[in-house]
């Protein structure tokens, strides 16, 4: 169904935004390989488009282009991917040398436990495990994101941060660029680091341990 709106969120680094229009109730989501230029989206441009929807989802819109725009074969998808890369290099993570500080200082810690016997073998082997599976699923919401798929739901990566993924995930958000603007997410993030140190620290604690007497 042919239809107008306007952009009004844009998000240049991941290659996708939102349209809405008086025509439809949700806003409708379109992705950089459907935008037909000249130029690339920017919030606030008004634009005409063909609305589907796939699979029970939000509505998608196809065959972008901005309102008076002359229709042509251009390929604006791979004239914005320099725009996109460019964003990407030099900057660097202010945090990432504290949380692989903690990283180190909980693997230590881990360790300690398993050969006091205070912990299992297990939970320190699964340390890894967990690790590489947080890593995968924000790679994959990244790739789902960039082709317009099914999402992981952002309780999910909090979930895998809180079993002691958030190493990986910390490193996965930098290195893939998802979810390192949003400061909602990030909050979240970081209560699920304190939360899991704390849980660490208290089943490692001894139970035998006294405060010595001063007197």
């Amino acid at each position: 169904m042919h239809k107008q709106g306007k952009v009004v969120r844009w998000e240049a680094d991941r290659g996708f935004g939102f349209i809405r229009s008086s025509d439809t109730t949700a806003d409708v989501f379109f992705h950089i390989r459907d935008f037909r230029g000249p130029g690339v989206p920017s919030e606030g441009l008004v634009v005409s488009y063909e609305e589907i929807h796939v699979g029970g989802k939000g509505p998608r819109a196809m065959a972008v282009q901005g309102v008076g725009a002359r229709k042509g074969p251009s390929t604006p998808a791979r004239r914005s991917a320099p725009v996109r890369r460019s964003l990407q290099p030099g900057r660097r993570d202010p945090m990432m040398p504290l949380v692989l500080l903690l990283a180190m200082a909980c693997v230590a810690l881990l360790i300690w436990a398993v050969y006091m016997r205070r912990l299992p073998v297990p939970i320190l082997l699964a340390g890894p495990v967990v690790n590489a599976l947080t890593f995968w699923f924000y790679w994959r919401d990244k790739y789902a994101a960039q082709k317009g798929a099914w999402r992981t739901s952002e309780n999910s990566l909090h979930v895998l941060s809180l079993l002691g993924g958030w190493p990986a995930a910390r490193m996965a958000q930098q290195v893939l660029r998802h979810k390192s603007a949003k400061a909602s997410f990030q909050e979240i993030y970081w209560f699920t680091v304190v939360v899991n140190i704390a849980v660490l620290l208290a089943m490692t604690w001894p139970t035998n341990w006294h405060m010595p007497s001063l007197w």
